[in-house]
């Protein structure tokens, strides 16, 4: 099956990333949210990421006009009726997330593949709750998206190959590099990757050092492009939070366990960049 139409629930960071980079790649896009003013401030997000790209000469502004037009937008589930593919986008809660997969299952076709944009939860799992678990997929991207190049590909115990082919080509045509990996909590990226941030937070909490220190000695002590506190500000603290929460519960090891400045921060609503502060105070 040629996949030309994409659905996405969920019209957050993460879902009108994804709807960009579908857009630019030259597919029509049905983009849902149950809030109209989620679908206009998704909608405003992306068109200023696209704007942009079009000051950065990275694509022109014919390239903008065209991925525009090919986004829908709707509040309505059954818009998804003629879509090849959807990609669930939503907050990262189990419960939410199989509750939306249902309603999806119910407005699509027979043979269209959906997947879930998870970072941490079970793909396995997420699939018996449909009745076709062959034709679902987890597609990990990556905050931004329209920048950052990697997509992790998982496959649950059920997901055929035919699925697992059918994503992948798809993933190389948003211009993505895909990587191909069995369903285990946080998968690759996130497993390594989350539990440093953490450990990041427990050196803050310890004052072995301050947040900018930290996230200087990694940055030039590593290599790495943004230190471990600022990275967690971007991709949000209550999404690292969550998924070290799975970790603990599906590992049973108590080395996940979530630093309680991590929590707090997030009880406090301190987030990071989404909501002006989190290690960080933004602007």
């Amino acid at each position: 099956m040629a996949i030309e139409t994409v659905g996405i629930v969920g019209a957050g960071t993460m879902g009108n990333g994804i709807a960009q980079v579908a857009a630019v790649s030259g597919l029509k896009v049905v983009m849902i949210d149950l809030a109209e003013a989620s679908l206009v401030k998704g909608m405003a997000t992306l068109t200023s990421s696209l704007e942009r790209l079009v000051a950065k000469e990275k694509i022109d502004a014919a390239t903008r006009d065209a991925a525009l037009a090919r986004i829908e937008t709707s509040t309505d589930y059954q818009h998804l009726a003629n879509v090849d593919l959807v990609i669930e986008a939503a907050t990262e809660s189990t419960e939410l997330k199989v509750c939306i997969l249902k309603q999806i299952e119910a407005s699509v076709r027979a043979d269209a593949i959906i997947a879930s944009n998870t970072s941490s939860i079970s793909i396995t799992a997420l699939a018996s709750t449909l009745s076709d678990a062959s034709r679902f997929v987890g597609m990990h991207f990556f905050n931004p998206v329209p920048l950052m190049p990697l997509v992790e590909i998982i496959r649950g115990l059920q997901t055929s190959d035919v699925t697992v082919q059918e994503i992948r080509e798809l993933t190389s045509r948003f211009g993505k590099s895909p990587i191909c990996v069995k369903n285990a909590p946080g998968f690759v990226v996130n497993r390594i990757l989350v539990p440093m941030i953490n450990e990041a937070f427990f050196v803050l909490t310890e004052g072995v050092a301050t947040a900018e220190e930290i996230d200087a000695g990694m940055r030039l002590g590593a290599n790495h492009p943004i230190g471990p506190l600022a990275l967690a500000d971007l991709v949000g603290l209550d999404v690292c939070l969550s998924v070290l929460d799975v970790f603990a519960k599906d590992f049973g090891d108590p080395k996940y366990r979530a630093c309680p400045l991590l929590r707090e921060l997030v009880a406090a609503g301190r987030l990071g960049r989404k909501s002006g502060q989190g290690v960080y105070r933004y602007e």
